[in-house]
């Protein structure tokens, strides 16, 4: 199995620097690089990549146009689109989500959560940076969109699988995790898969979502 990846930025550097990641995995492989938005949905209809890594600021169109022609609603034939940007602002992570981007990466977030959302978008699911969730979460919580009273039942978590939910929900990545809870990074990931069975979730933004439905977070002031 081999992702095809397709990414768009108008700086070379950063392309360059984004291949050099993504190939670096033997389960990727980049197919075509393009250098603003109209090339990105052009190259993307054209070579039919699995996922695409697109910039929010490119000429012609930006990330956000580029989203909803390859993956909103009115996409004929839906590709896979990852946001990866230097710019964390609330309008480019709500426009990136509504417009269909099956995640949503900071160039600062480091290549493995870049490596993990690539594959998670080729699965089907979702991935967004742990800082942007956590941010989210507050505003939704301190604003009362986070529904009360409606949280999953659930099986009893073990009072570890509970501690790496609750990093979880306070944007922590695997890696920093596993250094808090001084375990491996296999442990998390496994942790990770066991309770996303046991919650019925399907990526760590569900899980961080239930954390804040159960108030499992509530008394952190982080």
């Amino acid at each position: 199995m081999t992702i095809k990846v397709l990414v768009a930025d108008d700086q070379a550097m950063i392309r360059r620097g984004l291949r050099l990641i993504l190939e670096d995995q033997p389960d990727i492989a980049v197919i075509g690089e393009a250098v603003n938005g109209a090339e990105a949905i052009a190259m993307a209809r054209r070579l039919r990549p699995d996922v695409c890594l697109v910039d929010i600021r490119m000429p012609k169109l930006d990330g956000i146009e580029v989203t909803r022609a390859l993956a909103g609603p009115g996409a004929t034939d839906p590709i896979r689109v990852i946001v990866v940007t230097t710019f964390d602002l609330d309008e480019y992570v709500y426009g990136a989500l509504r417009g269909g981007a099956a995640g949503f990466v900071l160039k600062d977030a480091g290549p493995a959560l870049l490596i993990e959302a690539v594959r998670a978008a080729y699965n089907g699911e979702a991935l967004v940076s742990p800082s942007v969730t956590l941010r989210l979460l507050k505003h939704l919580n301190e604003t009362g969109a986070v529904p009360r009273g409606c949280a999953r039942q659930s099986p009893q978590l073990s009072e570890r699988a509970l501690e790496v939910v609750q990093a979880i929900a306070r944007g922590r990545t695997n890696q920093e995790i596993a250094a808090e809870l001084f375990i491996s990074l296999s442990t998390v990931k496994s942790h990770l898969s066991g309770i996303q069975t046991k919650l019925g979730l399907r990526n760590r933004t569900e899980i961080a979502v239930w954390a804040w439905e159960n108030r499992i977070v509530e008394s952190t002031s982080e």
